[in-house]
């Protein structure tokens, strides 16, 4: 008899463990969950999914960039697609959604060879960063953009998540709801790399969720990651930074208001940073630092 209450103690224990194992493993993903980065458009399904997610995407309509290049030669365009929020054949035509800032779209066929570099211009002094076109010709293209219609000047990086070591900016709305009138696909996801994310690294914020079947939603946010973070690699690196490391770590040491805290994670920067003005240089073949 004993002997089966012993078999019966061993079994529950093993299912109580087993318990708390679950358990602990549902916590640890959701609390990894609650730090991703993302945006939301106001009024599309761009939400934010337990999260600011930021994901790769699938077949049907998606955006593409040119043909893979052949072993000879790489392709010195791209053709990229820059899918409107409205529908712009809609009869009567639908309402901009709230937080969106028409500037037009970039050229559908775009550089695909080179560097440009990002020169910001912000309150705590210059920051650079390089973008490699032959990785995100379509990125590129639309960061140059919207720096030519001085879309992102006068902007704040509106939110800090210190967990991720991740700086977020260029929502001219600032509070995480803004973007231009397209969304654009995913390019360059460090699917190889390990950590997918280093200190140094620009990345595009997005909405994507597979699950749900939401992707191609990048816009006009992006962020810094300026130390140790465990993102998944669901977010276009479009560039490293060249030079105002030190600026980005020392809004990132003096923390954020935890504004965000019960939503996604993190919060507005307790030390403000503004983009005066920001600027794109013209391509120039120089070998590429990311």
């Amino acid at each position: 008899m004993s002997s089966v209450r012993d078999r019966q103690r061993a079994a529950a224990r093993a299912k109580l463990e087993r318990e708390m194992v679950e358990r602990a493993e549902a916590a640890r993903l959701k609390r990894r969950q609650r730090t991703q980065i993302g945006l939301v458009a106001g009024g599309v399904l761009l939400t934010v999914v337990l999260v600011w997610t930021i994901v790769a995407t699938a077949g049907g309509d998606d955006p593409k960039t040119a043909a893979s290049p052949t072993a000879s030669a790489a392709p010195s365009t791209a053709d990229c697609v820059w899918n409107p929020l409205v529908d712009p054949a809609a009869t009567p035509k639908p309402s901009m959604p709230a937080g969106i800032k028409d500037v037009g779209t970039p050229a559908t066929s775009v550089p695909a060879v080179g560097t440009q570099t990002v020169t910001l211009d912000t309150n705590l002094g210059k920051i650079a960063f390089e973008m490699d076109l032959s990785k995100t010709p379509c990125t590129s293209a639309s960061i140059a953009h919207l720096a030519s219609k001085k879309y992102y000047d006068g902007t704040s990086c509106h939110r800090l998540v210190t967990q991720i070591s991740a700086l977020q900016c260029g929502d001219p709305t600032g509070d995480g709801t803004g973007g231009p009138a397209y969304r654009f696909a995913n390019e360059n996801l460090p699917t190889e790399k390990r950590p997918s994310y280093t200190e140094g690294d620009v990345a595009m914020a997005n909405a994507d969720n597979a699950e749900q079947g939401i992707t191609d939603t990048n816009g006009s946010q992006f962020f810094f990651i300026y130390g140790q973070n465990e993102l998944p690699a669901n977010y276009t690196v479009v560039g490293r930074v060249t030079a105002g490391m030190d600026i980005i770590k020392s809004v990132g040491a003096a923390g954020d208001d935890g504004a965000f805290a019960q939503m996604a994670g993190g919060g507005h920067p307790k030390k403000k940073i503004t983009f005066k003005t920001v600027t794109v240089s013209p391509a120039t073949a120089a070998t590429p630092t990311s």
